[in-house]
């Protein structure tokens, strides 16, 4: 059960079991610090696992959410609404995509895409005529929490926890061609993956593996579905992440940064490839003028000069500070994009150092560790050096106490 801890002014807590959390209450948040109900703040490092793309509460968003509430919050996604419009017309403007579907998660999202998916190869059927349906996805992927979504990712465990599993996704392991080839059949509609696999410890595929697959996938006639629900949205110092392999996919999905900390997701798709018909896909919240409103903040600000060459050139930064902590204390290095980076810890420390490193006092610092063996970073995209230098010698000192 959640433990009944007394948080001051919330001696009382109904909240339904689902994870382990420490016992304190953020009730503040600001850039890159939230401040607890005992008013201790914290350098954050997960900003919402990803989520928060411009820190706590900016600005941009507070403006977007206040002039949004005094017009329309949900006129219902029976109608058109401008903000849903203008972010539509921002996301397609700059990607290779014609058409958005917006959703509440990254979970709604891929589990959109998958349908989306199975219903291009329904219209498009194989040489017998038969509905393609199957969707080949990675080992240690992860696309969401939905049954559909759950079946479709690699995570260890997940195929027993509320099987059965929906099937349909054969499971190949990333870079590694020759392993996604082979499962290739007379079913198979898409190849579906994470440019960089974040829950598995930010694992990237190749440059080099993602033109083969664009290629493989034009050989046989089947879509390429890029889920950067993690990795999209200036994450990893391009808009999206599969312009770094300089590939056009044929699905995308994205969520966490695109709404800066609100409830939005979206799917998109090439014009050819968007065959709903109606009745098929929709949502009772879904594209609401209130959410996409901060959306569209949110991109315009990344879309500022310089503002993604900034996350080129912190990402370079903290790598280079990851690298010289790793020499300091012995670990087994660092890798990622941007932005979304991972310290190999060389043994499974992952755990304490985030329990140490939270109660440091009298400021403490939020990490997250995906694997024991390892920490993940995901800072607010205008993240500064100081910050990240903050973090560092909080980090250091974190390690220098378990080497005693």
């Amino acid at each position: 059960m959640e433990q009944s801890v007394k948080f001051n002014e919330y001696p009382v807590n109904n909240l339904m079991y689902i994870t382990n959390r420490p016992p304190l209450v953020f009730t503040e948040g600001d850039g890159m610090w939230m401040t607890d109900h005992t008013g201790k703040r914290y350098l954050d490092y997960l900003q919402g696992w990803a989520v928060n793309a411009l820190g706590h509460s900016p600005q941009c968003i507070q403006d977007a959410l206040v002039a949004q509430s005094k017009k329309i919050l949900n006129p219902s996604p029976a109608f058109y609404n401008a903000p849903s419009i203008e972010l539509a017309n921002l996301l397609t403007a700059n990607s290779c995509f014609d058409r958005v579907f917006f959703t509440n998660s990254g979970a709604e999202a891929n589990e959109g895409a998958i349908k989306l998916a199975r219903k291009w190869g329904k219209k498009n059927p194989n040489q017998a005529g038969q509905h393609r349906f199957e969707i080949i996805t990675f080992n240690h992927s992860f696309h969401g929490r939905t049954l559909a979504t759950m079946s479709a990712s690699g995570k260890p465990g997940w195929d027993s926890i509320f099987a059965p599993q929906v099937p349909g996704f054969p499971k190949a392991e990333l870079n590694d061609l020759a392993s996604v080839e082979n499962l290739i059949t007379n079913k198979t509609v898409a190849i579906m993956l994470e440019p960089i696999q974040g829950e598995s410890g930010v694992i990237a595929a190749t440059r080099e593996f993602m033109q083969a697959l664009r290629e493989l996938t034009k050989k046989y006639g089947i879509l390429l579905i890029v889920d950067e629900v993690q990795s999209g949205m200036g994450r990893t110092s391009e808009l999206f992440a599969y312009q770094l392999s300089g590939i056009q996919p044929d699905i995308m999905t994205l969520g966490k940064g695109i709404g800066g900390g609100v409830p939005l997701a979206a799917l998109l798709s090439h014009e050819e490839i968007a065959c709903f018909e109606p009745g098929d896909q929709g949502g009772t919240y879904n594209g609401n003028p209130l959410m996409t409103a901060v959306g569209a903040a949110v991109i315009k600000t990344l879309l500022e000069p310089g503002f993604l060459q900034s996350v080129k050139d912190k990402g370079a930064y903290l790598s280079s500070k990851l690298l010289k902590l790793t020499a300091k204390h012995g670990l087994e290095g660092e890798r990622g994009e941007g932005l979304l980076r991972a310290l190999k810890l060389g043994k499974d420390i992952g755990p304490q150092i985030v329990d140490m490193a939270r109660d440091l006092n009298p400021v403490g610092l939020l990490l997250n560790s995906p694997r024991p063996n390892l920490l993940r970073f995901m800072p607010s995209l205008n993240v500064t050096t100081a910050e990240i230098d903050q973090m560092i010698t909080m980090l250091s000192n974190v390690l220098t106490q378990l080497e005693k």
